[in-house]
C-alpha cells in the first residue's frame, strides 16, 4: 500500500541518522517536504543531501535540542521555509550513563518534545496535524543499567497521552512509537556489535525474531500513523520491536 504525502510538511528532530534520517528519507520518498535537525553538522548535511535527491524541498538546521530557545528558532523558521506544519516527528535522545543522564535524558527525551510540540502547536492545528513521539520499549520496563533513559521514556509514553486528549479539540492527533533493539551503523547497538560482543549476541538471542530491528521498519510506522489510514488513531504508543518485549 502506498502512503501520498505529497506537498505534506514534516519536521524530523533528531533527523540526522539512525531511525530519525530513515523516518525522514521515508516521508520524502512519501512526497513530503522535510526539514531535519541534529547537532552534528556534517551527518546533517549527508543526511540533507540525501533527502534532495528525492527532489522534494529539504530543510536542516543546527540544534541543540536541549536549549529551549533554540527548539523555537528552529520550528519557527522550518515553519517558514516549508510554508506550515503538517508533521511533527520528535526522535532525538540524550541517552548516556554519565553523572549528567537524568538531567540529559529529560531535557532532551521529554522536554524537547514537549517544547517543539508547544512551537509547532498553531501550525499543526492550522493543518490538523499529527505528532508522533519516538519512544522506546525501555519506558515500559525497569532498567538497572540506563534508569534515566527509561524514566525519561516512560514519561514520553505518558505526555503522549496527556498531549492527545489535550490536542483533540483543535483535531491534531499524537501518538508515539516505541522501537526495540534497533542496529544501524554508528548506533548504540553497532558499538556494542563491536565492543562488547557477548551482550549484542545475548540481546539478539532475547529477540523472538531472532535479529536487530532496522531503522526503516520505524519509518514505516510513522508514515502510518501520521497518514489517513490513522486518521481515528491518537494517544497510542506503538510498540515495534519483533516481540522483544514480550520476554521482558
Amino acid at each position: 500500500m502506498q502512503i501520498d504525502f505529497t506537498g505534506r510538511k514534516v519536521i524530523v528532530t533528531g533527523g540526522s541518522r539512525g531511525i530519525g534520517r530513515s523516518i525522514a528519507l521515508a516521508f520524502a520518498e512519501a512526497g513530503a517536504d522535510i526539514s531535519i535537525c541534529a547537532r552534528g553538522a556534517e551527518t546533517l548535511q549527508q543526511t540533507r543531501q540525501e533527502i534532495a535527491k528525492t527532489g522534494r524541498q529539504v530543510h536542516a538546521a543546527t540544534v541543540d535540542l536541549g536549549d529551549a530557545q533554540a527548539i523555537a528558532t528552529y520550528i519557527a523558521d522550518a515553519a517558514r521555509t516549508l510554508g506550515g506544519v503538517d508533521v511533527l516527528v520528535s526522535n532525538a535522545s540524550g541517552i548516556d550513563n554519565s553523572a549528567d543522564a537524568w538531567a540529559d535524558c529529560f531535557s532532551v527525551d521529554v522536554m524537547a518534545a514537549v517544547r517543539a510540540t508547544a512551537a509547532a502547536e498553531p501550525f499543526l492545528a492550522a493543518a490538523k496535524g499529527s505528532v508522533i513521539f519516538i519512544s522506546s520499549i525501555s519506558g515500559m520496563m525497569p532498567s538497572a543499567e540506563s534508569p534515566a533513559y527509561a524514566a525519561a521514556k516512560a514519561a514520553l509514553i505518558n505526555f503522549t497521552t496527556s498531549e492527545a486528549l489535550r490536542l483533540a479539540p483543535k483535531e491534531v492527533r499524537v501518538n508515539g512509537i516505541a522501537p526495540g533493539s534497533i542496529d544501524f551503523p554508528g548506533g548504540f547497538w553497532d558499538r556494542c556489535r563491536r565492543d562488547t560482543p557477548e551482550v549484542y549476541a545475548q540481546v539478539q538471542a532475547s529477540i523472538p525474531f531472532g535479529r536487530y530491528g532496522r531503522p526503516g521498519e520505524i519509518a514505516n510506522a510513522a508514515l502510518f500513523l501520521a497518514s489517513p489510514l490513522a486518521s481515528w488513531v491518537t494517544g497510542q504508543t506503538l510498540v515495534v520491536d519483533g516481540g522483544q518485549v514480550l520476554r521482558g
